[in-house]
């Protein structure tokens, strides 16, 4: 074993001697094999990460299997980073594999802890990490800043130092057919920098990453022109007394972790519908009605009118789920709720000014609405016969309407066609089956997280005799 640096996290790249001016341009095609693989190995990476934070809050230990196929996961993903834009340091296309490749360019390792805080555990991956993340969004893509525009405060985001910096590099391979050592060095140091904060985030050390940019593909604390030597992923650490090696992660192992990560992920998704259904059911029904917030409408012109709602589904979707649909009006003034076919609508409106309200729920008068010119209706809008369902009078006015296939426009206005509609408005549907849908999701939900758990239990590889 190799001197190490004093940060448990690894990380080493080798620059090619030679390398191609113009095939870094297709890399990002060549490594798609590699994304899909990925795509799957995060997923596992995630929900193993969420097992070990219960293993370390109840056992001050990170479990050697997972500890070994979450270093395998960052193991991977830096050499393929290597290859691509995370550094474009060489041409040697990436192995398929979780262990370590002596012989290839881009290595990494992260020490095996002995006992963790549970203290720590609880709050380092995301409060005591918070600078750190500021540092590598700037570093690594995704850094912000805060910006007025018009009402709103909003969130910009420009892309990474190492992103531009390879792009640099690659342009440099392409005219001159040379990468400037000095900038692969400093490319190389910040990926460090990342990989460094990604093992602490993912619970794998309670050193804290240093605020230090350590330059140059070899890992700084190892003797000159001394590799780094990694324990093999199957090996069984020292910190731990009397246990027997354990397997390998195979590539069946890994497939079978990935599908039961994917599935994990599916029933946390499922598991969460079905609570956010029952929280709705039992919050925000009113009369029988799972209604949506009140919000205040309001408008120069003589008419408020929805975008048009198309429906289309069978009559049982209408009358089972959906049931009764209300739409409920406050003003101190006569108010007019009316539900008609578009075209009816349209024609009614294609000489009165009002207004179409684009996204519920934002000021009138805003850049979501479209106001359209004109002037009074020729007659109040009671008057009118096309109307599916409608309601009128002062306070709260409930319109009630059963759904049917159609093009249908809502329209809100003064019951005498008068200008200036000003009204607190909601919507609700009586949704009799939510109840059951929420509780039968919570039990495909549970189901399938017994699944996963098999899958990934079935997955680990076991400790065998010494």
């Amino acid at each position: 074993m190799s001197a190490r640096s004093t940060y448990p996290v690894h990380v080493e790249g080798t620059l090619d001697p030679q390398l191609s001016r113009w095939l870094w341009l297709v890399k990002w095609l060549l490594a798609i094999p590699h994304y899909i693989v990925l795509a799957f190995l995060w997923a596992a990476f995630f929900l193993l990460g969420v097992v070990a934070f219960f293993a370390i809050l109840f056992t001050a230990r990170y479990p050697k299997a997972i500890f070994d196929f979450n270093v395998g996961v960052l193991r991977w993903t830096w050499r393929v980073g290597f290859y691509t834009f995370g550094a474009l340091g060489t041409d040697r296309y990436p192995p398929f594999t979780l262990d370590d490749v002596p012989d290839y360019p881009a290595r990494l390792a992260v020490d095996y802890p002995g006992p963790l805080s549970r203290g720590l555990v609880l709050v380092k991956w995301w409060l005591l990490a918070i600078p750190q993340y500021l540092v590598v969004s700037v570093i690594a893509g995704g850094g912000g800043w805060l910006a007025w525009r018009g009402e709103d405060w909003s969130w910009s985001w420009g892309g990474g130092l190492i992103g531009l910096l390879v792009l640099f590099a690659g342009v440099a391979l392409l005219f001159t057919g040379r990468y400037p050592r000095g900038l692969f060095d400093l490319v190389v140091g910040l990926d460090r920098w990342v990989f460094r904060v990604l093992g602490y985030a993912s619970l794998m050390t309670d050193a804290y990453p240093p605020f230090r940019l350590d330059q140059g593909g070899s890992d700084p604390g190892a003797p000159a022109g001394e590799q780094l030597v990694l324990e093999e992923s199957g090996a069984v650490a020292a910190t731990e007394p009397g246990a027997g090696a354990r397997g390998r992660w195979s590539g069946g192992r890994i497939a079978l972790l990935a599908v039961g990560s994917v599935i994990g992920l599916v029933s946390l998704g499922t598991l969460a519908a079905g609570v956010g259904a029952l929280a709705i059911d039992w919050t925000q029904r009113e009369e029988g009605f799972v209604t949506s917030p009140r919000h205040v409408y309001s408008t120069p012109t003589y008419a408020l009118v929805s975008e048009t709602a198309d429906l289309d589904g069978p009559d049982w979707a209408w009358n089972d789920l959906v049931g009764t649909v209300r739409i409920q009006g406050r003003s101190d003034d006569p108010v007019f709720l009316g539900i008609g076919p578009d075209a009816d609508v349209e024609r009614y409106l294609a000489d009165v000014g009002h207004e179409v309200v684009h996204d519920i729920g934002h000021n009138i008068g805003g850049d979501e609405n479209d106001r359209r010119p004109g002037g009074a209706p020729a007659t109040p809008p009671g008057e009118q016969t096309f109307w599916a369902a409608s309601a009128q009078g002062t306070g709260r006015v409930n319109l009630d309407w059963d759904p049917e296939n159609g093009h249908w426009a809502v329209v809100v206005m003064n019951a005498d066609g008068s200008r200036f509609v000003d009204a607190t408005l909601s919507i609700g549907a009586e949704l009799d089956a939510l109840p059951w849908v929420g509780v039968s999701l919570l039990g495909v939900g549970l189901l399938l997280a017994l699944l996963a758990a098999g899958l990934i239990y079935v997955s680990l590889p076991k400790s065998r005799a010494p």
